[in-house]
């Protein structure tokens, strides 16, 4: 996750359809090429970025930041949001039947999706107010804050 922030919030410093390589971004923020390459190849099947081949290739951002959640890019990355494995449905625990917290933990989690999908790409790397919109205000002082 950490990686496509740092690749996202690069290539949006620069100017729209400029390309970036993997090792640019590897060379500038010291990040193991091999994994940076990885996560920028996973956004483009994604369809985040985009990606040209050839010596002057390189990766684009393909969608409009401001359209694109930070749940969305932690779905790509992480798969679905989840804050424990149980609530998985093929990864259910020995105690799941009679677990006691089941119903508040599938409700924390709902609240976090609902959250993440608040943060939108671009306040995230570009800057702004990355809550003013989410209901969460008092999570986002916390945080930020703000």
């Amino acid at each position: 996750m950490e990686y496509a922030l740092v690749a996202l919030k690069y290539m949006a410093g620069k100017i729209p359809g400029e390309l970036t390589s993997a090792k640019e971004i590897s060379d500038k923020f010291r990040t193991p090429f091999d994994v940076t390459a990885r996560v920028m190849q996973t956004l483009t099947q994604k369809g985040l970025l985009k990606s040209e081949h050839g010596p002057q290739g390189g990766y684009a951002i393909a969608k409009d930041l401001n359209r694109v959640s930070f749940n969305d890019l932690l779905e790509i990355i992480e798969g679905p949001t989840r804050i424990v494995k149980c609530l998985q449905k093929d990864e259910a625990c020995d105690v799941q039947a009679h677990c006691n917290i089941v119903s508040p933990v599938q409700t924390l989690n709902q609240k976090l999706i609902l959250f993440y999908s608040g943060l939108k790409l671009k306040d995230l790397v570009v800057g702004g107010n990355p809550v003013s919109s989410s209901p969460f205000s008092e999570i986002s002082e916390a945080i930020y804050g703000q």
